[in-house]
């Protein structure tokens, strides 16, 4: 198996046209066509992560934030962004970063807090716009079958929580072979009226140019014709953070002591709390969701949980639900989980291992 298939294992699950356009997520550090000895999972690289990998043979790190982020202009080991790119080329260690692509896949980085937490009904928070084609194209009616099957195959006709969504209407096409084609029905010079079905349906924007060579190449015609769309719909499944429900009220404190718990928080800051009031429905987004607050608040959540919030963002929103930091940390730690499930279910035969080190720069006294 080589480090690039179990790279594109991960790029499946969260294509890289997802990332938020000031992040580096993609190959840090690297050759793809090694065969793969290890893939070692972590949160931040480090020059202790590197050491780890080479101790126990790992020639693919898997990481959520990226190593290099602004840019690397010279190569001197003046810092330790600088020497572990050194000591990863030293070593033939490729280095993979899933950042806000992971956070903004289906089943990403939010999504895996709200299943620790239980919540049920999950939503995104804030759905991605603008990500939307949909692909219009005109088949003879002995052929839709297969240029479906060949579009889904590829990833069109997802709909939410619903896949191989199509819609065809029946009509007649006309047109007219000129000297020099070489048409699939009709004859030269002559105007052709030829039963077809309008076949539609919905893709990434990032699948545009998959989908067309697919079309092309399944479309009986020589020059198939068809629409590509942009859409202004929401994305339903993919964007920041996520909201849910509890399936049994808590009051406050008792909530907090139970997200205390389940990711291991040495404290948790919070807003003050208000008397009467009970934790059900929940809206909380991995790492830095600050910017999410108050789509929280508008969505009437009782609480917004995530790993970083500004200090006056606690005296805006305090009166309309409860605000919990956690650590950004905290917040992703079990991103490594998201990791080891994509792969495992690519191939049972790849070596994983979850880093041992705890690269949670901040501490508790």
């Amino acid at each position: 198996m080589k480090i690039k298939e179990v790279i594109h294992a991960l790029e499946m699950f969260a294509p890289l046209p997802l990332q938020e356009s000031y992040d580096n997520a993609g190959l840090q550090v690297g050759l793809t066509d090694a065969e793969i000895t290890g893939a070692l999972l972590c949160i931040d690289v480090t020059e202790a992560i590197v050491e780890e990998a080479i101790k126990k043979d790992c020639n693919l790190i898997v990481s959520h934030h990226p190593l290099i982020f602004k840019g690397c202009k010279s190569l001197t080991g003046r810092d330790y962004v600088e020497r572990c790119v050194m000591q990863a080329i030293k070593y033939d260690i490729a280095i993979y970063t899933l950042h806000t692509n992971v956070d903004n896949a289906p089943e990403g980085v939010s999504h895996k807090m709200g299943q620790l937490l239980g919540l049920q009904n999950m939503q995104v928070l804030e759905q991605k716009e603008n990500l939307l084609l949909k692909l219009s194209v005109y088949v003879p009616h002995d052929y839709v079958e297969k240029v479906r099957t060949a579009l889904f195959q590829v990833g069109c006709g997802h709909i939410g929580a619903y896949d191989q969504c199509s819609f065809g209407v029946e009509g007649v096409g006309t047109f007219r072979p000129q000297e020099g084609s070489n048409p699939f029905c009709g004859t030269p010079r002559i105007l052709h009226n030829e039963p077809e079905t309008r076949l539609e349906v919905i893709l990434p924007t990032y699948l545009r140019r998959v989908a067309v060579a697919t079309l092309k190449s399944v479309h009986p015609y020589e020059e198939p014709a068809f629409d590509l769309i942009p859409l202004y719909n929401e994305w339903s499944t993919v964007g920041s953070g996520i909201i849910g429900e509890l399936s049994i009220p808590m009051d406050e404190k008792n909530f907090l002591y139970k997200v205390k718990e389940i990711f291991k928080i040495g404290a948790v800051k919070h807003s003050p709390f208000t008397a009467g009031r009970s934790i059900k429905r929940v809206a909380l987004c991995g790492g830095s969701g600050g910017f999410l607050l108050p789509l929280a608040a508008q969505q009437q959540a009782d609480v917004f949980l995530t790993g970083e919030i500004k200090y006056h963002d606690y005296f805006f929103y305090q009166d309309k639900l409860l605000i919990a930091d956690i650590g950004h940390y905290e917040s992703e730690q079990y991103t490594t989980d998201i990791f080891q499930s994509v792969i495992r279910k690519f191939s049972s035969d790849i070596r994983i291992v979850t880093t041992e080190i705890n690269t949670n720069p901040i501490n508790y006294l």
